[in-house]
């Protein structure tokens, strides 16, 4: 299996329960559409920021339908101007590379310095899909499975409303 071996471990361990499904790199939402079809999860997209001053991140976690503004964003998270995390914070944080973000890259914060917030449109939905830590493959689990895993991590995390 493609992934962080840790990740499958701690899956494992934690009684998660997984789909598996491999493919070409997708480092993109567009791209990863094609490979999702037939499967019945939502699909997330995973966005990954850091405010002004560089010293808070953020990872927020979308339908992947939903559009993103930025500035609506900002506003909701209430933390001031954000921008996109450099390929260097990534890896620091997430240990993984752009294109490959995902909630599973919380495995990697050891720190727990990452705050998490995900759309509450997705708190309907019966299973989700996120790389393992690379973008040539995904795994569907529970949502319930999903909180399982993001309480384990002890990252701070939050429901948000999307608009």
């Amino acid at each position: 299996m493609n992934g962080d071996p840790k990740l499958y471990a701690l899956l494992d361990q934690l009684g998660i329960k997984f789909e598996y499904i491999e493919h070409p790199e997708a480092p993109t939402i567009e791209i990863a559409k094609q490979y999702w079809k037939g499967h019945d999860a939502k699909h997330c997209k995973n966005l990954f920021f850091r405010n002004h001053k560089g010293n808070r991140h953020y990872l927020v976690v979308l339908d992947c339908d939903c559009s993103m503004d930025i500035h609506s964003i900002e506003k909701q998270l209430h933390q001031g101007k954000l921008s996109f995390a450099s390929e260097q914070r990534l890896m620091k944080y997430l240990g993984v590379k752009p294109g490959s973000v995902t909630p599973f890259g919380l495995i990697n914060d050891v720190e727990h310095h990452v705050i998490l917030f995900i759309d509450k449109k997705l708190s309907s939905a019966e299973k989700l899909s996120f790389h393992p830590c690379i973008n040539t493959a995904s795994l569907i689990i529970s949502k319930e499975d999903f909180i399982k895993f993001i309480e384990h991590t002890t990252n701070t995390y939050e429901w948000i409303e999307v608009y």
